[in-house]
């Protein structure tokens, strides 16, 4: 039964781990990697969905500050499990710089302690070395998250 109950208790993966690799589908169907980002940092933004109301606000906040992430070279993805359709009329609605990546089944989820009934709201930052510099649940402000990057 406790492992029935494990994502429940889960906390956000340790700084200083390796992130997990994946590749993940976009709101336009195209493949990322975090692979492909190793030697520039990457803000990865676990939101549990797409036109409500907190989650509006912390996507706007990063879009908000995205000079900020440009100027660091900083790149920047929505996840969540909904559907490329859902994301492109969010993405578009209020005109996200950045990419929002489909987590079917939340696959991706589980390897970042994320996955739930709901996702758990949740923001890593990881290294150009692919290690997490910063994890954490909740809405922690960009400027937070940012500067968390080396």
């Amino acid at each position: 039964m406790p492992d029935l109950l494990s994502w429940l208790f889960s906390d956000p993966l340790p700084v200083g781990s390796p992130a997990p690799d994946f590749t993940l589908p976009d709101e336009k169907g195209n493949a990322v990697s975090l692979s492909a980002h190793r030697g520039r940092n990457v803000v990865l933004i676990w939101y549990p969905g797409d036109d409500t109301h907190v989650c509006t606000k912390q996507l706007c906040e990063f879009r908000d500050t995205w000079e900020a992430a440009k100027k660091g070279n900083i790149a920047v993805y929505g996840v969540n499990p909904w559907s490329a359709e859902r994301h492109r009329k969010f993405r578009e609605k209020y005109q996200f710089p950045f990419p929002l990546l489909v987590d079917a089944g939340q696959r991706v989820g589980m390897l970042y302690h994320t996955h739930g009934l709901a996702v758990k709201r949740t923001v890593y930052l990881i290294g150009k070395d692919g290690a997490i510099r910063y994890g954490k649940r909740g809405k922690p402000s960009p400027g937070e998250v940012l500067a968390a990057a080396v």
